[in-house]
């Protein structure tokens, strides 16, 4: 198991998990669906929405297995699948430099995602600080459409 923690510059409102190889999230990805998930998504990257675009807590999680959800600790909750076929993970903030950015080795494959986001409207009253919280998990899987399993809503 592989349980990492950063601090990501979310400019932009978001931070970035894609496959070494990907060419990764672009604007065109931010559709009404991904808006309302906050989340975009490709087949080898997505992009997490951030309540504020400051320097936000993430959390990474990898496992054998789909671990317990208790959906009364988050304020928004998504699952859905990536390809990871390079087994390296980029792990970036929006306009981070990718050659330099934080790697997480794992086999390649297809992997199942939840990306949990809690006290999002815990921020201060300029937005610029705030306890919002970020946990991203990880496990070896079958490919599965975008489910938002609990909404988030201001």
């Amino acid at each position: 198991m592989t349980d990492v923690e950063y601090d990501l510059f979310a400019d932009y409102f978001q931070f970035y998990i894609q496959d070494e190889q990907s060419d990764g999230i672009d604007g065109d990805s931010w559709t009404e669906i991904a808006n309302n998930a906050r989340l975009a998504l490709e087949a080898n990257a997505f992009a997490v929405c951030t309540a504020r675009n400051m320097e936000v807590p993430v959390k990474i999680v990898v496992s054998n297995s789909s671990p317990n959800l208790d959906l009364s600790l988050w304020d928004h909750v998504v699952e859905f699948s990536i390809d990871v076929p390079s087994g390296r993970l980029v792990v970036a903030g929006c306009t981070d430099y990718f050659p330099d950015a934080e790697r997480i080795s794992l086999d390649s494959g297809c992997y199942e995602v939840r990306v949990l986001s809690a006290n999002l409207d815990k921020l201060s009253d300029d937005g610029l600080d705030g306890d919002d919280y970020y946990r991203v998990e990880l496990w070896k899987g079958r490919a599965s459409s975008l489910k938002v399993l609990k909404q988030y809503t201001a």
